[in-house]
Parts: structure tokens; sequence; C-alpha cells
């Protein structure tokens, strides 16, 4: 298997590294991993209980791409992905409880109980849709882009795939168009090394996804995918730079999905030893043991906050199991809009 794979690591940089986040927000970052693992957990454990209809895409050793590139835009910033997108929804403030309600189809949930797994959207929190189309989100991220532009406003729009979107036409277009008009993109390609279930190596001729936006003359970085603080310093570099009218940027994240490519795949392509490869390298665990280690958390502050991330998503998941389904006058509610008067 190629070396880059199972030991990624960040692209060299010219010059010194931009900043990293601070020991406080480094901590908030761990925080919010624990509870992204926590919940999609949940979510595993109750889809097998039959409380989750239609499927369940899950990114259980993806966290630090979500919380990484999240954590270092601001608050106002937009944000698509895709149907694997629970994590980013949360890294990008969605309540714990808003969105396990959409998955388990209740009326208190981001898109009233009607739009599930894959469609978690809050325009509050500029979360502006997740996309069952494979490389459907990367022309909205342009045209979202493109309104802040012709606003005025330096507002950046994150934008996150997979790998296997890279093969698709719409990722060529959009990054085209993102580069002749400069917009203020940051795609963040999350490489775990399958499109759905075909290794990448089967599908697509170059092993580091990131040489494609080299055709378009757009900036480009390979990123440890498992390392937070790495996400985070690249996609601040880029948000920045977009800020300034410099244009987009393409971010290869490589990393890797602990579960299959849905709730009914046991993923027994993979290798031998693949897997197992990569838990060692674990986002969250590597994550614990730098914050041990630079003496930012101690044992038993680390154990307490992986106790209360445990706490939270429970309560979210029993609360959005005690409230309501949508009822029957909801049903055409969100499909009709009136017409904008120009």
């Amino acid at each position: 298997m190629n070396r880059s794979m199972t030991e990624p690591a960040s692209q060299p940089r010219d010059g010194p590294p931009p900043p990293g986040p601070e020991p406080d927000v480094l901590v908030r970052m761990y925080r919010a991993m624990l509870e992204i693992r926590q919940f999609e957990d949940r979510v595993f454990d109750l889809f097998a209980e039959g409380k989750v209809s239609g499927s369940t895409h899950l990114a259980q050793g993806q966290e630090a791409v979500a919380v990484g590139a999240c954590f270092a835009v601001r608050p106002d910033d937009l944000m698509v992905c895709t149907y694997r997108g629970h994590h980013e929804c949360l890294a990008k403030g969605m309540p714990l409880r808003t969105a396990m309600a959409e998955i388990l189809g209740r009326s208190t949930g981001c898109c009233g109980g009607k739009g599930g797994s894959m469609h978690l959207t809050d325009v509050s929190i500029g979360a502006m849709g997740s996309f069952a189309i494979v490389g459907a989100g990367l022309p909205v991220a342009c045209g979202l882009a493109w309104a802040a532009q012709h606003r005025g406003i330096d507002q950046v729009t994150l934008c996150f795939f997979g790998d296997g979107a890279t093969n698709i036409g719409a990722f060529h277009e959009a990054l085209n168009l993102a580069a002749v008009w400069k917009l203020p993109v940051v795609f963040v390609c999350e490489n775990n090394l399958y499109g759905e279930y075909s290794p990448i190596a089967t599908t697509t001729p170059v092993a580091d996804l990131a040489v494609r936006a080299s055709a378009y003359a757009m900036e480009h970085r390979i990123v440890d995918g498992n390392d937070v603080e790495a996400v985070y310093q690249d996609v601040a570099w880029a948000a920045a730079r977009a800020r300034d009218g410099a244009g987009p940027a393409f971010l290869e994240c490589k990393t890797y999905r602990q579960k299959g490519h849905s709730r009914g795949d046991p993923a027994r392509y993979r290798p031998p030893g693949e897997l197992e490869q990569w838990l060692a390298r674990d986002p969250i665990v590597l994550l614990r043991k730098r914050l041990l280690e630079g003496g930012q958390l101690s044992e038993d502050d680390a154990d307490k906050i992986a106790a209360e991330a445990e706490t939270a998503v429970r309560e979210a998941e029993q609360a959005a199991l005690d409230d309501p389904y949508p009822d029957d006058a909801s049903l055409a509610a969100d499909v009709y809009a009136e017409a904008i008067e120009p």
C-alpha cells in the first residue's frame, strides 16, 4: 500500500507555519471531537435498534477534519458538506439534540424531521446543506461564495467533499469557476481512501488528489487529516487569503473512515491490517496524547471531558426520542417559496 496513505503527513511549507489554536481552543476542539464520536456511535446503535429510518453514513475517524476546519473559520462563515456530514454540522455549531432529532425523524430536528441523516441543514449557523448527490455541494459553494463577493463582505465558504467527488464533472467545473472568479471558497477534500466500496487506486490515477487543483492554477495543500492542529492551521491560512481576495484553495486531508460506507456495509473489502494501522492513529487518541504531554489536560480532566461528552449525547438522544414526529399538516411546508420581487 502507498506509504503516504498509511502514514499521512502534512506537505512541507515554505516559511513559518501559520499559528495554531490557543490551548483553551484546543481543549474545546477535543471536547467537540469526543461529542461527535459519541454521537456517531449512538447513531450506529440506534440504527441497529430500528429507530433510524433509511441508512446512515458515519464518519468515525474523520473528526479532526471537521473540527479543525470549522474551528478555523468565523461563526458567520458558511459551510456545505456531503451525506457523510454529521461531524461537520456538529463542528459548525449544530446542537446535538437538533441533529439527533433530525436523524430520528422528529419535528424538532433541524429540517423538521423531514430531511433525515443525509440532509442536515441549519442556515442560522451557516450549515447551508448536506448533499446526498456526490459532488453536488461544490457548485453551491461557488454560488454562496459569489454572493459574498457580490455583496462585498469578507465571508468564506467551506466546501467539504470526499475523494470520489474529484472524479465528478461538477468538481472540475466548480474549481475552474472558483479560480477564474477568485471566489472565497476553501475546498476541503476528505480523502478517506474509499469511494463507497472502491479503493481510490482503482478509480483514480493519482495518489495525491491535491495535484488536480494545479490544472486550475489553484493553491493546494496536502494535510494530515488525523491531526486536528494541522487541519486548523491550513484552513486558517486558506480562509485568510480568501478573505484578502486571493481566491480559493484546495486542501486534501488524508484520513480514514473506521466504519463501512453506510450502515449496512461491513467493509470486508479492506486489506488485512489496514484498519488496525489507522486505529493506531485515531485522531482523538492523538489529540488526547498531545494535550496530556503538553500539560493542557491531566488524565482526570481528559476522562471528565469524555464522560461529559457521553452524557451530553445521551441527554440529546433521550430528548429527541421524547419529541413528536412531524404531523400531517407539515407535509407541504418548506416545499414552495413565495416569489421574490425584483
